[in-house]
């Protein structure tokens, strides 16, 4: 379920006007935004390929349909919540500062209820139509995103991102289990790839919007710790990430194909990476680093849906 930050415009007015100042009508565009439909789109990837690694080429359209409605919604009520308690500090980054949250078009009050619903539906689709241990793992995800991360974590420690990581690799092991409703090696290792591949993305971002995450003050690692600390926590991810993708190879679950990819994207992240200690331009290197990070896992759960070994 992935995560990002705010900004703002500079307007002098109290938290309590900002909230309320209606400074355009909200469209349905406004809502559609408030989820995120990027993030939805690429989590939604990584869902589609563990329920599809799950299922061996046996696949149960209904239910993957559920599934994916159901992870949708629920990653769609974390982000709106998301934007929600994000509000104050959206206001004071330019990525973010024409967020309807923060430009104030529409009210604090409907956001929280528009997530809220979000959930509840979310929770209930995979509930009813997948299984409660998948909908039981989605409620934790949401809770892990909304209140440990963005209500806790995000605002006091460097550490936020390490937390984050929990609740966004939860999408993959939804689409697992929905069709396994349980938690067994493979949804293991697919987690553990999401897990690890999410603080190199994320810290690629922070580190080129470095002076825009100080100034809201996020205590992101590259603003408290510095970049040389981040580049070496990036590289210590994308090391271990590389065998970990390469489990599902060696215990079945794929072919070769996904094995020769797995190994040369990975690989060359981690050359990418080292790169970033003697780059003269940090923005432009973290800018590749992050554009490659979306290829490399969008590439990745295609590769690994085409490549999945099928059951007898």
């Amino acid at each position: 379920m992935e995560k990002q930050a705010s900004l703002g415009m500079g307007v002098e007015t109290t938290d309590v006007e900002a909230d309320t100042a209606i400074n355009s009508p909200a469209t349905w565009r406004d809502f559609v935004n408030l989820a995120k439909p990027g993030i939805l789109f690429s989590n939604a990837i990584t869902a589609f390929g563990g329920f599809w690694v799950a299922s061996g080429w046996h696949i149960q359209w209904d239910k993957l349909i559920y599934m994916l409605l159901g992870t949708v919604l629920v990653m769609a009520s974390g982000c709106v919540l998301n934007n929600y308690l994000d509000r104050d500090m959206d206001k004071k980054m330019t990525r973010t500062q024409k967020r309807a949250t923060a430009v104030g078009s529409i009210a604090p009050q409907t956001v929280l209820w528009y997530g809220i619903v979000l959930g509840v539906v979310g929770l209930s689709v995979l509930w009813f139509l997948t299984n409660p241990l998948t909908a039981l793992l989605g409620l934790l995800g949401l809770f892990i995103y909304v209140w440990i991360y963005t209500a806790w974590f995000k605002r006091s420690s460097v550490w936020s991102t390490f937390v984050g990581s929990f609740s966004g690799a939860m999408p993959t092991l939804l689409g697992y289990c929905a069709v396994q409703g349980q938690i067994d090696a493979a949804g293991l290792i697919l987690y553990g790839i999401m897990f690890l591949w999410q603080p190199p993305h994320f810290w690629a971002l922070g580190i080129r919007r470095m002076e825009e995450y100080r100034a809201a003050g996020f205590p992101l690692l590259p603003v408290v710790k510095g970049t040389y600390i981040t580049k070496m926590a990036m590289v210590r991810y994308i090391v271990l990430l590389v065998p970990i993708s390469l489990l599902l190879y060696w215990l079945g679950y794929v072919g070769p194909l996904y094995f020769f990819a797995a190994t040369i994207m990975g690989l060359y992240w981690a050359f990418l990476s080292l790169k970033g200690f003697k780059a003269e331009d940090e923005v432009q290197w973290a800018k590749k680093m992050f554009i490659y990070s979306i290829n490399y896992l969008t590439l990745l759960y295609i590769i690994m849906v085409i490549s999945t070994t099928p059951l007898p």
